[in-house]
């Protein structure tokens, strides 16, 4: 066993996953899992309690999600490194986590090689992200912020309302709308309706 292994907290509301990373990751001379819990209200204490140097957060959970919880918890911790754990790796969400003070983002899917290398460079207080992912990050830096009222409009565009339906719903003119949306094809990149659902859904501007 290390001297000084890197303590951690495991958050994920399901009992399989919590137990599989902590087997895996107990087999490291330089990891220890401190404590797991299943929702983001009880990652609060736990943290308080075990004062791990590493909280593996997963991004879905019951009441608060990942990102609500990390960003709770570096607010009133500021020192603390996260390392978001998810099945999805939608821009916006990734962009999300970042924000509110996550040092990583790594997908479930990822190789337990992956795994064990976020985990050790957050440790360090240093950022991590799959350089795939890391250049998309950069690549959407340089883009045009959806804004506001353009991600009410494309929500909406998504569920197969026209025009003169969005227009109503959101008490707008219908010529305002086609201006939204005009705008907002040329934001994403893209030709038509469809591909703005397509495009909006990869990078989680809407939920499904």
């Amino acid at each position: 066993m290390a001297e000084f292994p890197i303590t951690l907290l495991l958050v994920d509301d399901h009992f399989v996953v919590r137990s599989g990373l902590a087997a895996s990751l107990e087999l490291e001379d330089d990891l220890r899992v401190a404590g797991e819990v299943d929702r983001g209200e009880l990652a609060l204490a736990a943290f308080d309690q075990f004062k791990p140097q590493v909280v593996l957060m997963d991004l879905q959970l019951p009441g608060i999600s990942g990102i609500e919880t990390t960003a709770q918890l570096i607010a009133g911790h500021p020192n603390a490194q996260v390392l978001m754990f998810s099945t999805f790796a939608r821009d916006e969400e990734v962009q999300a986590a970042m924000r509110a003070g996550a040092l990583g983002y790594l997908q479930k899917s990822s190789s337990r090689e992956d795994l064990l290398k976020a985990i050790r460079t957050v440790a360090k207080g240093e950022k991590w992200l799959p350089a795939d992912l890391e250049a998309r990050l950069k690549e959407r830096t340089a883009e045009p912020e959806i804004t506001p009222r353009e991600r009410e409009i494309l929500t909406l565009v998504t569920q197969g309302n026209a025009n003169k339906e969005i227009a109503a719903t959101l008490g707008i003119g219908e010529d305002t709308v086609k201006q939204h949306v005009s705008r907002i094809l040329v934001k994403l990149k893209v030709n038509d309706r469809a591909q703005a659902t397509a495009e909006a859904i990869r990078r989680g501007l809407v939920r499904v």
